[in-house]
């Protein structure tokens, strides 16, 4: 799938994937997909509970080569 901006928190502990995504999030435009990459198993549920909370749409979410890739649409 297509996406507009690449986050890269791998390498980073919670919350800063989740912190660093709303911020980037918030430079974007409704509409427009992001793509993350982040470093652990628990980052899964903290994004599908960030989806929920913020209304964005957490599209996909994979584990590839050691890190999570998660597809995040902006509200």
């Amino acid at each position: 799938m297509q996406f507009d901006k690449e986050l890269d928190a791998r390498g980073l502990n919670c919350p800063l994937p989740i912190l660093r995504t709303k911020k980037a999030l918030a430079d974007m435009a409704s509409g427009q997909v992001l793509r993350i990459l982040a470093p652990d198993p628990g980052s899964v549920k903290d994004f599908q509970a960030f989806a929920r909370q913020t209304g964005n749409d957490l599209l996909s979410s994979e584990s590839v080569d050691k890190a999570f890739t998660f597809l995040m649409k902006k509200k």
